[in-house]
C-alpha cells in the first residue's frame, strides 16, 4: 500500500506542474493578444483622426527648394492608385503617413523609417552632414541590438560598417533595396486589404444638401 501511494504521488504533482505551465502559457498569450489589440485599436483612432483632419482645403507647404507637397486627404480614386505599384503609394505623402501607421500597427515601423532615412540621406551634398547621417542611420537602424533595428543579413551590416568612415550616397542601397523588398512583398499586400486603406478608398456618402444642389 505505501509503495502504491508513493508511485502515486509523483504523477499527480507532474500534472499539476504540467497544468501550471499550460495556465501560465495561456495566461501570456492572452496578455500579448490584448497589448496588440490595444495598439492596433490605439492607430486606428489616430489615424481615423488623422483622416477627418485632413481635407482638399488644408493647406499646401513650400520647402526652401520651392517644391511643395500636399498632405490633403486624398480622393477614392486617387487612393486607389496606391494599389498599383508600391511607388504610387511612396510617393504619395498622405499615402506615406498612412502605411506608416499600418506598420505600427504591426511591430514594424521601422522598416519605413529606414527607408524614409535613406531616402534623405540620398538627398544630402555636404560631405561632413553625410558622415554624420550615416552615423545615425547605423546607431538607428543597422548595429546589433539598435532601437530601431532592420532584418538584414550580416554581410549586409558589415559591409556597412566599413564603409562609414567615408560615407558615401551608396552606403545603404544593398539594405534599402532589401527592406523595400520586405515591404512590398509583405507588408504592402496586407495593407491594401486593411481597414486602413478601404477607408480611403470608400466614396462619402451623399448629403441632402448635395442632392439638392
Amino acid at each position: 500500500m505505501q509503495s502504491a501511494v508513493l508511485v502515486a504521488l509523483p504523477q499527480d504533482g507532474g500534472r499539476m506542474e504540467r497544468g501550471s505551465r499550460r495556465r501560465a502559457e495561456l495566461e501570456e498569450a492572452d496578455k500579448g493578444r490584448m497589448m496588440k489589440r490595444t495598439i492596433i485599436k490605439d492607430w486606428k483612432k489616430k489615424l481615423s483622426y488623422f483622416l477627418q483632419n485632413s481635407s482638399r482645403s488644408s493647406k499646401v507647404k513650400s520647402t526652401k527648394a520651392g517644391k511643395h507637397h500636399t498632405y490633403f486627404r486624398p480622393s477614392p480614386e486617387e487612393a486607389r492608385l496606391w494599389s498599383e505599384a508600391f511607388d504610387e503609394l511612396l510617393a504619395n505623402k498622405y499615402g506615406v503617413a498612412a502605411f506608416r501607421a499600418f506598420l505600427k500597427s504591426e511591430f514594424c515601423e521601422e522598416n519605413i523609417e529606414f527607408w524614409l532615412a535613406c531616402e534623405d540621406f540620398k538627398k544630402t551634398k555636404s560631405p561632413q552632414k553625410l558622415t554624420l547621417k550615416a552615423k545615425k542611420i547605423y546607431n538607428d537602424f543597422i548595429e546589433k541590438e539598435a532601437p530601431k533595428e532592420i532584418n538584414i543579413d550580416f554581410q549586409t551590416k558589415n559591409m556597412i560598417a566599413q564603409n562609414l568612415q567615408e560615407a558615401t550616397h551608396t552606403c545603404f542601397s544593398a539594405a534599402q533595396k532589401r527592406v523595400y523588398s520586405l515591404m512590398e512583398n509583405n507588408s504592402y499586400p496586407r495593407f491594401l486589404e486593411s481597414e486602413f486603406y478601404q477607408e480611403l478608398c470608400k466614396k462619402p456618402p451623399i448629403t441632402r444638401a448635395a442632392q439638392g444642389t
